[in-house]
């Protein structure tokens, strides 16, 4: 109990010292341990790699072919890291934990002088917590910088509407211009619509038009993303505007890109996983009558509005996927701090995690009953790998987790709000020490092995990939690994029982359902 009272001491009075130790923990602790993962992680980091070796930082290339996928933010600050620091998974995951944090200490400097500074402090620990962004914070992709832009943009929209100023003025449209150089046209999209009910519901629409049309703001926005887009214009012709406008981004919309296509229901079915473990307090939140759209409260209003359109924007989306929602979850975690914050119901606060933890600790038998079913090569392989990192002490970390989320729902002289906060660190703590090392190693480790393998033992020879969509191979390789069929006495990095015929080929490495193999030339 003292430790307890200490820390409550601590958060309460230490000023704004809370938001360090908890961004290195939920961004940077164990950040270079797992292996990129693929496919995104490995894209983003292979294109990065390949611009650094082109020297060409305007047009990106994926294995010898133009890349249209992102705009170049991403990256630019990638390629800076890893000059600074060199080629290391923590370096090209590095902006995205900086984003991250800055995007907890923008939350939480947003909801300071409007809040309780206890709800506030939970505002930014919801946001430095929550399942998906602790993923996207440490992930070496786009989504991170994209959020922590959308999220800057719009919090100075509501203070530009609060308070007009140049300066505030010229931050939103600063903002802007970098998503859409981070991402494109989802990046202006949100906040014009957020930023158009904000003021057209309070009558205010011709002032709406001024400043969303204002020569000044303009000025700056293209002065930030315009001159990249005419360079990649200039170089890549009309191939930039099919590949990226209207591949990756109208046809992303309107169909089902790479598998990921979902229902309309889809993300209210993910949304209490994607802000694990605060999904129970939707409940809470729900049953407080107009929480979302309070007619009293304009920053409500605002915080509903701008959740509520994401939802449903991504909802109607022919291509979905978790992350995507993760654009309109700061104002519901910002909701929740400040509609449920002050007393959290016990129950709701630390059962979801718990039956989590409770499923994390039988993971061996779950992953060897899901085996069975598909007993491929590949597959089995995967469950190889997985086998070598799930024994005795990956068990008894789980069953640590699980002990302690126990103690803290039936440990009966604690407020909830401090039973929230255990929560949300025992998850994060468990996510990045020992269940995200887990995934890794299963999925990647092989991947990372077989690239080191022919960097050293077939260095010079050509290798192929097929089969697979590895990307990181290229960057554990470090050389271009074009995707194709391979030809005689060519190498290729393929799935394990994926090359045919058998005879064609000499397998020099496998490993975790994954083959490196030379195709023999016909005699």
């Amino acid at each position: 109990m003292r430790i307890a009272a200490s820390l409550r001491h601590w958060l309460l009075h230490s000023g704004d010292g809370f938001l360090l130790p908890l961004v290195i923990l939920a961004f940077f602790w164990q950040l270079g341990t797992p292996a990129l993962f693929d496919l995104d992680e490995g894209a983003f980091s292979a294109a990065t790699w390949e611009m650094l070796q082109r020297g060409d930082f305007i047009t990106t290339f994926l294995n010898g072919e133009p890349r249209f996928d992102k705009p170049i933010l991403i990256y630019w600050l990638q390629a800076l890291s890893v000059s600074a620091f060199g080629l290391h998974e923590w370096a090209l995951r590095l902006p995205s934990a900086l984003a991250a944090s800055a995007w907890v200490i923008a939350t939480y400097y947003f909801a300071k002088p409007r809040m309780p500074r206890q709800q506030a402090i939970l505002a930014a620990v919801m946001v430095a917590t929550s399942a998906m962004i602790v993923i996207i914070g440490r992930a070496a992709t786009a989504d991170a910088v994209l959020n922590l832009l959308i999220t800057l943009a719009l919090f100075d929209i509501w203070r530009y509407w609060e308070q007009p100023t140049r300066m505030r003025h010229f931050r939103v449209f600063f903002w802007l211009g970098l998503g859409f150089l981070c991402k494109g046209p989802i990046a202006v999209a949100i906040p014009f619509l957020v930023s158009a009910f904000l003021y057209l519901s309070n009558g205010q629409w011709r002032r709406w038009l001024q400043t969303v049309f204002h020569p000044y703001g303009l000025s700056v926005f293209l002065a930030v993303a315009a001159p990249w887009y005419i360079l990649e214009y200039l170089a890549q012709g009309q191939a930039f505007i099919d590949g990226f406008f209207l591949k990756h981004n109208v046809s992303r919309f309107a169909d089902t890109m790479e598998g990921h296509g979902g229902h309309l229901w889809y993300y209210l079915v993910a949304l209490p996983f994607i802000i694990m473990p605060f999904g129970g307090l939707l409940v809470q939140l729900l049953g407080k009558k107009w929480a979302l759209f309070p007619a009293s409260d304009q920053l409500s209003r605002f915080l509903g509005v701008w959740f509520v359109l994401v939802l449903v924007l991504f909802s109607f989306s022919s291509t979905q996927l978790p992350h995507y929602l993760l654009y309109g979850i700061t104002p519901l975690l910002l909701l929740l701090a400040q509609h449920t914050g002050a007393n959290p119901q016990r129950w709701l606060t630390v059962l979801p995690a718990t039956l989590v933890a409770g499923l994390l600790l039988f993971l061996p038998e779950l992953l060897a009953t899901a085996v069975a079913d598909n007993p491929s090569p590949y597959w089995q392989g995967l469950l190889a790998q997985s086998q070598k990192v799930t024994g005795t002490t990956y068990r008894a970390a789980a069953g640590i987790y699980l002990f302690a989320l126990l103690a803290l729902l039936f440990w009966p002289r604690v407020q909830n709000y401090w039973r929230l906060l255990g929560v949300a660190v025992l998850q994060t703590l468990f996510l990045v020490s020992v269940l995200i090392p887990v995934v890794a190693y299963t999925q990647q480790s092989a991947v990372k092995d077989a690239a080191r393998f022919a960097r050293h033992h077939i260095m010079g020879s050509t290798v192929v990939m097929d089969g697979v969509n590895m990307p990181s191979f290229t960057v554990y390789r470090q050389a271009i690994t074009p995707k194709r069929a391979p030809q005689p006495g060519e190498y290729v990095f393929s799935k394990d029982g994926h090359l045919q015929p058998d005879e064609e080929y000499v397998v020099v490495f496998r490993q975790g359902g994954l083959v490196l193999a030379k195709r023999l030339v016909k005699p």
